[in-house]
């Protein structure tokens, strides 16, 4: 059962008159409590002169780049990842790199981060200095095993840092003990974009362009790819990131943006022009991420460097191809992983407060995503394994509010030091590897953890509204209002409503989409309706005539047409 309540109202005196009355009390729900707070523009962004490490890390790339050394950047197989990486490729191009090359470690057979192995594979490239990009702040053994190969390494990172650093030559990371940078929310491409910005004004002080006849970069031109990685990767949005999510939707929107991503928007079947943040989430990034779950995110990142539409849109269909295979693999997932919690829930007298599930023909490059449904089924911290390629178990963690995920590991690394032979993340989502025959022993420990930290009111879903919507409101004018108010995201979340209506169609469509008529219980127009992947056992019913829902306002475009439809998020 999903408990509803509303937010709580914030004040809104100090709003111009320039903000509509409804925005007012949405932003101030959110914490905003002025205009200022809302501001948008590239000069308000925050400046990289605190960034501990920055000066350190742009130093020893700029002198990369002035002896052409050969450098090569390491990401990650995420959507983070693979904007980073292309952003770093393109960027240091642009500086006047001529020796610049990329690696991802596969999935299944490196694992995640700057392992000694994949330095092996930069090793054998002739790697003259390592570029981590979204990776790299847990790299202790892979950043030692560079040093002994001559390799310089360069972290950038937005990972929570362990007790312990790597001995890189250089770290760049907003969440370094006492970093001095005003937000540790950035993505790993928010980072990689701060750094080449600090790295363009280093060179540009010391008259790199003028004496090597190069024209300065523009590199708000990546803002595209960093809008992408910045939401894919559920990032808190504050106000900076807030910023360089807008300005690089906006490029989106106008087609001024990199032709890997025109060409994902197309295969999606969305429209660039009202393109939203929400589309970069469920419907860009999942393609992108199809590549590094189920084959190689070498594919999603050739995309992204692409600069011929032609050549993307294949790769478009490619990723889109792998995507489709992905939700196939993931629905067989699934339907197995429920069937265990329900043995689980039959069997125990209560279901544990944090959940650990393992089958042995499980997907690894799916287990993340089985994580986050089974975490939206019970309401509980979850930690999904599948067999790993090295034959230890690789793990996917994805948390609920009140319970952060990798402080827990953590304090179970504290108690039982060498249980996990790998682990890091955030407070929301994680990752770790163990031994097969340490299983048992770690689901204890996990269970036991997430008693002492919840209790049994953080384990109910908690749905947090806006309240109701007056009669005058339902229209496209308002969704459209709402909907350039953002961008909307991890703590800024975008507006939800609730509701009682009168039920006057419903018809199943997509075999597992509820179709609806609705017309407000207190007054107002026809509005059409969809509620996506319903319980079949439960809908269409006919002798329902009335409905209370949560949901959002949304514009349908279909045939030329567009209408105002609410997006159904939950039915009581």
């Amino acid at each position: 059962m999903i408990k509803v309540i509303q937010r709580q109202q914030g004040d809104i005196s100090q709003f111009s008159d320039a903000i509509p009355i409804l925005l007012k009390r949405i932003y101030a729900s959110r914490g905003i409590s002025c205009d200022a707070q809302l501001a948008r523009s590239l000069r308000s962004l925050l400046g990289f002169d605190q960034f501990k490490g920055m000066d350190r890390g742009v130093q020893m790339l700029a002198k990369a780049l002035a002896n052409d050394k050969h450098i090569m950047i390491v990401g990650d197989f995420d959507v983070d990842g693979a904007t980073s990486t292309t952003l770093s490729i393109l960027a240091l191009r642009l500086l006047g790199g001529a020796n610049i090359s990329y690696l991802i470690p596969s999935r299944f057979d490196d694992g995640y981060g700057l392992t000694p192995s994949v330095v092996e594979q930069a090793h054998q490239q002739d790697a003259d200095l390592i570029l981590t990009v979204d990776n790299g702040i847990s790299s202790i053994e892979g950043v030692a095993c560079a040093h002994q190969l001559g390799i310089e390494v360069v972290v950038t990172d937005h990972h929570l840092p362990g007790m312990v650093l790597p001995e890189a030559d250089a770290i760049i990371n907003p969440n370094l003990p006492h970093s001095g940078f005003a937000s540790g929310a950035l993505a790993g491409v928010g980072v990689a974009f701060y750094t080449m910005m600090a790295l363009r004004k280093f060179l540009r002080e010391e008259h790199w362009f003028e004496n090597r006849n190069i024209a300065e970069p523009n590199l708000a031109r990546f803002l595209d790819l960093v809008a992408l990685g910045t939401i894919a990767d559920v990032v808190p949005l504050d106000m900076n990131n807030r910023i360089l999510v807008h300005q690089g939707l906006l490029r989106i929107q106008r087609g001024v943006c990199r032709p890997g991503i025109t060409a994902l928007i197309e295969v999606a079947g969305k429209k660039q022009s009202s393109l939203a943040s929400s589309d970069l989430g469920f419907s860009l990034g999942p393609r992108l991420n199809a590549a590094g779950r189920l084959d190689s995110m070498s594919l999603g990142i050739e995309l992204l460097l692409s600069s011929n539409l032609i050549e993307a849109k294949q790769k478009a269909i490619e990723l889109d191809a792998l995507n489709q295979s992905r939700k196939e693999i993931e629905e067989s997932m699934k339907i197995e992983a429920m069937g265990i919690c329900e043995k689980l829930q039959f069997e125990e007298e209560s279901m544990p407060m944090g959940l650990v599930l393992f089958h042995p023909e499980w997907h690894q490059g799916v287990i993340g995503i089985i994580a986050s449904r089974i975490k939206d089924r019970y309401h509980r911290p979850t930690i999904v394994f599948a067999q790993g390629e090295d034959g230890l178990l690789k793990g996917s963690c994805r948390s609920i509010p009140h319970f952060h995920m990798r402080d827990a590991l953590e304090a179970i690394n504290t108690v039982s030091p060498g249980l996990m032979l790998k682990f890091g993340g955030h407070a929301m989502a994680a990752g770790l590897s163990i031994e097969k025959d340490q299983l048992d022993f770690f689901t204890q420990a996990f269970a036991t953890q997430a008693k002492v930290l919840l209790h049994m009111e953080d384990l109910q879903g908690v749905l947090v509204t806006d309240g109701t919507l007056d009669a005058h409101a339902f229209n496209i004018n308002t969704a459209e209002m709402i909907r350039d108010a953002g961008p909307w995201g991890q703590n800024f979340p975008e507006p939800l409503f609730e509701g009682k209506f009168k039920i006057l169609n419903q018809k199943l469509v997509g075999r597992k989409h509820l179709k609806l008529m609705l017309e407000p219980c207190a007054g107002g127009p026809m509005i059409d309706a969809i509620a996506f992947n319903i319980d079949l056992n439960i809908w269409p019913d006919a002798s329902r005539q009335e409905i209370d829902i949560v949901y959002k306002l949304d514009i349908n475009h279909f045939r030329g047409q567009s209408n105002l439809q609410l997006i159904i998020e939950y039915i009581a």
